[in-house]
């Protein structure tokens, strides 16, 4: 049975650290606590590099993210301890022109 992670945090705080990555562009990593790392994956933090503070955030307080799913970020803080998000996938520009003008691509 999935639950309702929406009803789950109404009216409760749910502080929430966000770090930018220093070897990743445009990649984040939620915690449950600033400057608490322990249930990442140290092959994660590695590869993530110096984590730099961003923003504390109150995720019960949100109806959304920016990028991020607020209901992933929650169920991910709740499961695991943290949550990664990574950028969109870059768009291939010269695919897309080729297939709208009708060009077959290799």
């Amino acid at each position: 049975m999935m639950r309702n992670v929406k009803q789950e945090f109404m009216g409760v705080r749910m502080l929430t650290a966000v770090y930018k990555s220093t070897k990743k562009a445009d990649t984040y990593l939620f915690v449950e606590k600033r400057d608490d790392f322990s249930k990442v994956p140290e092959p994660l933090m590695h590869t993530f590099g110096r984590p730099n503070f961003v923003m504390l955030i109150n995720l019960a307080a949100r109806d959304k993210l920016g990028v991020a799913d607020l209901n992933s970020v929650r169920s991910a803080l709740l499961d695991k301890g943290f949550y990664l998000q990574l950028p969109p996938p870059e768009k291939n520009l010269l695919s897309e022109f080729k297939k709208q003008n009708g060009v077959s691509s290799d």
